[in-house]
């Protein structure tokens, strides 16, 4: 991370801490209208707009170790099949056979030599290229290179893949932007995945991932747990390009240290900063708050208008993975989520009520109203009329 900017960091959480008041030339901010967590049109666009078009981030190389080694990944609503090939490249299809569309892998993850269609007999190779068709003399000037498995971009980031529906996306690491470099003493290609775990919630995906973007609710739902050690006044935010964000909270005691981490493994060169609980939201729906002993990454995904999945994988330097504190960590992070989202279900319930008019934000709720504002840039004039919020939030929004 950039020492000038780990800087504005410690400087930025201590003048939040001070301030009495927004700053003099932030905005009000528009009330965002609850159908765009309700309306059934609305959230199809966001579907196609949003989770058919951004990088999202799938697996960890670990979960494929060996050539021939798959999973099925269907997060976006779409069957997709990633796979390690010969060479150890990591790559993505459909999970669809070129003749007819049946599915070349029907099991959620294992090892294979190739992919075959068990409805006509279709055969691929690791890296999608139509081997084999059964009956190929009654196929008329057919050209085999021509019908290969459909790819779907991935793309890797130290030893995490993403994965992105848009065959013309910018590539990952442009999407990334300073995140990367934010990262670099990290060592994010040597941290090795350690466990994961999937959590279904009812409620529309965004009232949670909206939980995640602010302190505000600390006092009120983590009284007993986070805000016995995090200074919810002094929350920093940074919003930048892409919809990305980051916010930043001081301990209440400057020496305090995780003690679900006492004696685990650190990594080397890691920024103080990272012990400060820095928590990024890589747009639109990974948080993470990275530290010297590793992190989890949260990825929120909308299965249904009104029911989500949120899956928590963890990562570790090298030599942690086994380490008898890990149960004691994954479960302080449980016991956190599960205060999260105690309220989700019935949240969902009062956000569709006639008499909700929509979220009415503060600005220390700014990171919310800006992930509107990048789902709108990117829906664009498919934005319905009546639902388009005013980007009041411009002027505050930095490259990084």
């Amino acid at each position: 991370m950039d020492t000038a900017f780990e800087m504005t960091l410690y400087e930025g959480m201590a003048a939040e801490k001070a301030r009495k008041a927004p700053p003099e030339a932030f905005p009000r901010l528009p009330v965002i209208p609850a159908a765009r967590y309700t309306d059934p049109g609305f959230l199809a666009l966001e579907k196609t707009y949003l989770w058919q078009n951004v990088w999202l981030y799938a697996l960890h190389v670990d979960e494929l170790p060996n050539p021939g080694d798959y999973r099925l990944w269907d997060r976006t609503g779409s069957p997709i099949v990633i796979v390690r090939g010969k060479g150890n490249e990591i790559r993505a299809f459909y999970n669809s056979c070129s003749h007819r569309g049946a599915p070349l892998v029907e099991k959620a993850e294992g090892a294979t030599q190739g992919f075959f269609c068990r409805y006509h007999g279709w055969t691929y190779d690791l890296a999608g290229n139509l081997n084999a068709v059964r009956e190929m003399r009654d196929f008329p000037d057919f050209d085999k290179s021509c019908h290969g498995l459909k790819k779907v971009r991935c793309e890797t980031w130290g030893n995490w893949v993403f994965v992105n529906e848009n065959p013309d996306a910018e590539p990952l690491l442009d999407f990334l932007g300073g995140i990367v470099d934010d990262w670099s003493n990290l060592g994010v290609d040597r941290l090795r995945h350690i466990q994961s775990d999937s959590f279904v919630i009812d409620c529309q995906v965004k009232v949670l991932i909206d939980a995640f973007l602010e302190t505000y609710h600390l006092k009120s739902i983590h009284p007993n747990t986070v805000d016995r050690f995090l200074d919810s006044r002094s929350s920093f935010m940074n919003l930048w390009e892409r919809g990305h964000s980051m916010m930043t909270t001081a301990h209440r005691d400057p020496d305090w240290r995780d003690p679900g981490t006492r004696g685990m493994p650190e990594i080397d060169g890691a920024e103080d900063i990272f012990e400060q609980n820095p928590s990024y939201n890589i747009f639109p729906n990974l948080v993470t708050p990275p530290s010297t002993t590793g992190m989890p990454f949260l990825t929120f995904w909308p299965t249904d208008d009104r029911s989500m999945i949120v899956d928590v994988h963890w990562f570790g330097p090298e030599g942690s993975e086994g380490h008898e504190m890990w149960p004691t960590r994954i479960s302080n992070l449980v016991r956190i989520l599960e205060e999260d989202t105690q309220f989700a279900p019935s949240i969902q319930k009062s956000v569709e009520a006639k008499g909700f008019e929509g979220l009415t934000l503060s600005y220390q709720e700014r990171r919310i109203y800006a992930w509107h504002m990048e789902l709108d840039r990117l829906m664009g004039d498919a934005v319905p009329e009546g639902l388009k919020l005013d980007r009041v939030l411009d002027p505050w929004i930095e490259s990084h």
